[in-house]
């Protein structure tokens, strides 16, 4: 038994949920998103609620179970509220600038690092130290975090580098004469 997917989806207000067959489509304040739920998940809508339910006990059809729940309920928290990732950079001279399309990062290469932002997706930099990253999609959002921290890993001697805001990093003694 999925203890994720025996929980319903709550739709709140102002969001609107299409269901056609398996393909799900959620509007709201931050845009529509859409997916398309497996085929060995059954879905129903009772009132402002999503129910999943496996088509058979297979072990795929219950593996897939409380994925397909988790992926809608992410669908309507993100067309609803959207999703919020924060990053820091630690270093002297490392720092962010934001505009419309790019965001140019200087982070002690000998030239600066741009990167495009995506459709969607809105990056903010709060201080030139502080990035915050907004959309409606968490996948799209995670995946450019991602992204952004991996051109400069935080290193444990020093802590300098890009790291998520909730990230502990753990710091080892340096050398001893």
């Amino acid at each position: 038994m999925s203890r994720v997917g025996k929980n319903p989806v709550v739709v709140p207000a102002g969001v609107t949920v299409d269901l056609k067959g398996q393909h799900l489509k959620a509007k709201g304040k931050r845009g529509e998103l859409q997916f398309t739920v497996h085929d060995d998940v059954e879905v129903t809508r009772d009132g402002d609620a999503l129910s999943f339910k496996p088509r058979n006990d297979s072990r795929r059809a219950r593996m897939q179970w409380g994925t397909a729940r988790n992926l809608a309920s992410n669908l309507v928290k993100g067309v609803s509220d959207g999703f919020t990732i924060n990053l820091e950079i630690n270093g002297v001279g490392y720092r962010a600038q934001a505009d419309a399309k790019n965001l140019k990062l200087q982070l002690g290469f000998s030239h600066d690092v741009e990167v495009p932002i995506p459709a969607g997706i809105q990056i903010k930099a709060l201080k030139p130290t502080e990035i915050e990253i907004t959309g409606a999609d968490r996948q799209k959002v995670g995946q450019l975090a991602a992204e952004i921290r991996s051109l400069r890993p935080p290193e444990p001697y020093k802590g300098k580098g890009i790291k998520y805001s909730t990230e502990t990093i753990r710091r080892k003694e340096g050398k001893k004469k």
